[in-house]
């Protein structure tokens, strides 16, 4: 994944530079070294596990928490600051199954 890759995921998901170091469990600062590309110079090369990530929350997961477990999906057309308060222990009938991919 290129700098200019992980540039439109985000904004394809509508997400801000702090929404999307949310999500990713980053800091916003190394968001903005990877859209650049670089950091003090330097070429900056985005992690194996962060485009992992990046592709998960794109298909809609939140959170996994292993095999036989709940996903957390990310809840389409929610109010922001419902889905960071969001109740994680809450039961889903449809945990077992994979999420429908977000429309392009």
């Amino acid at each position: 994944m290129e700098a200019s890759d992980f540039r439109k995921w985000r904004k394809t998901l509508g997400l801000s530079q702090k929404d999307a170091a949310h999500l990713l469990g980053l800091k916003r600062r190394m968001i903005q070294y990877y859209e650049k590309g670089e950091r003090d110079g330097e070429k900056v090369k985005i992690p194996r596990s962060v485009r992992l990530a990046c592709y998960a929350i794109s298909q809609g997961v939140e959170d996994y928490n292993g095999p036989n477990r709940k996903l957390h999906l990310i809840e389409k057309n929610a109010d922001k600051s419902e889905k960071s308060h969001k109740d994680k222990s809450s039961k889903d009938e449809n945990a077992d199954k994979l999420p429908e991919p977000i429309a392009s």
